[in-house]
């Protein structure tokens, strides 16, 4: 029993001790290099749109290991629609909602063959990937379209001025990033100890108490650190605010309500979901539809990065989402994996990207290498179940 327990625990774990092994191996090859304060923030800022897109990629992937391939395509579109709105002059709040209400179109009109006609995902989303990939060609009629809103430029994370001011004046060091990164650490820990009481008020298993504390400290002392080098740069990203409201939405979502409990039910066993009284074809809705929710806000945070819009954007992000989800611990079956899960493999995936891109290593290589990653990561959930069934 005692056996069990440790290696469900490693098991749990692996990922993220692969990271942190990963990082230490990209320490030492660059010099040091990847954790300077700017490297720190361009893991941020360049991989955001992997954030967003994976939250929202886990959800499909929890109904049955399913995924959806039109999320770069969709990225493109709506990103080039709404450089379009700006480049007429359309007011930024319109211009923003517009955007998102495209990307929910979009969603809910692949989500509706998936769920009430029940043409597989994988076909709905590949016919999507090919209509809104040529959308965004006819639209831009295949040009560079400039974003030169500044507004829009600095809400969504693009720039090199897209930072939140620090309001405490520091010097050397941004304070407002310090503080808010104290808050975080607090918010964090007040949170796992109100979860742990909880659930042994009410009789349910929990780790040891050693256990706790010590993934406590590591946790505690990895929000530290990239605190302190956020606030050595300049501060916090606006794209991490946007990563951080994704993120807590869909933690809460995906831990703490019904609907979420379905995602995980339908993915585990579909056919016993219906039977229980769930609506089956409601969560493949929502999952769909909620993609391209998420692809829309994606958009807007490239087309700011990159204050242009181009028919090529948004190419292979569906592989980063995917990727992402599966190297984080999503099951290829469905019905397991987590949010916090998807983090450490779009860390991952960032620390990866911009290790080889610090040591020079050729563009066509990293794709191998990622490969490889994506492949192992699977392997290992499929060796896993066999094991345990």
């Amino acid at each position: 029993m005692k056996n069990a327990k440790i290696l469900n625990s490693v098991q749990k774990y692996t990922m993220v001790l692969i990271l942190v092994l990963v990082a230490l191996f990209f320490t030492w090859q660059t010099g040091g290099k990847i954790l300077l304060p700017q490297n720190i923030t361009n893991i941020i800022a360049q991989n955001a749109y992997v954030f967003v897109l994976a939250a929202g990629m886990l959800l499909c992937i929890l109904t049955g290991g399913n995924i959806d391939l039109s999320v770069g395509s969709v990225v493109c579109f709506v990103g080039a629609v709404g450089a379009i709105f700006m480049s007429k002059g359309l007011n930024l709040v319109l211009a923003v909602l517009l955007m998102l209400a495209i990307g929910l179109a979009i969603g809910a009109w692949q989500a509706f063959w998936i769920a009430y006609v029940r043409v597989p995902p994988f076909i709905t989303t590949l016919a999507g990937m090919f209509v809104f990939r040529g959308l965004s060609n006819v639209v831009l009629d295949g040009k560079t379209l400039s974003v030169t809103n500044d507004t829009f430029i600095k809400i969504f994370g693009g720039g090199a001025n897209c930072y939140i001011p620090d309001f405490l004046g520091g010097e050397g060091l941004n304070l407002t990033c310090l503080v808010v990164g104290g808050l975080a650490i607090l918010i964090y820990l007040a949170l796992t100890i109100k979860t742990r009481m909880t659930r042994v008020k009410k009789g349910y298993e929990v780790e040891s108490l050693g256990a706790m504390i010590a993934k406590m400290v590591v946790i505690t002392a990895v929000i530290a650190f990239f605190v302190v080098q956020l606030s050595r740069y300049k501060g916090i990203p606006t794209a991490l605010i946007w990563v951080v409201i994704v993120i807590g939405i869909y933690t809460y979502v995906t831990s703490k309500t019904t609907i979420g409990r379905h995602f995980y039910a339908v993915g585990g066993n579909e056919k016993a979901a219906k039977l229980s009284g769930i609506d089956t074809n409601r969560v493949y809705f929502i999952a769909y539809t909620n993609m391209g929710l998420l692809s829309a806000l994606a958009g807007m945070l490239t087309i700011a990065r990159m204050t242009s819009a181009q028919p090529t954007y948004g190419q292979n992000y569906e592989m980063d989402a995917i990727g992402s989800c599966f190297i984080g611990g999503a099951s290829a079956y469905g019905g397991v994996g987590t949010v916090p899960g998807v983090i450490v493999g779009a860390l991952l995936m960032g620390v990866i990207n911009i290790g080889m891109s610090i040591m020079g290593i050729d563009q066509n290589f990293q794709k191998v290498v990622k490969g490889l990653v994506l492949l192992a990561a699977v392997v290992f959930d499929v060796v896993s179940k066999r094991q345990k069934g």
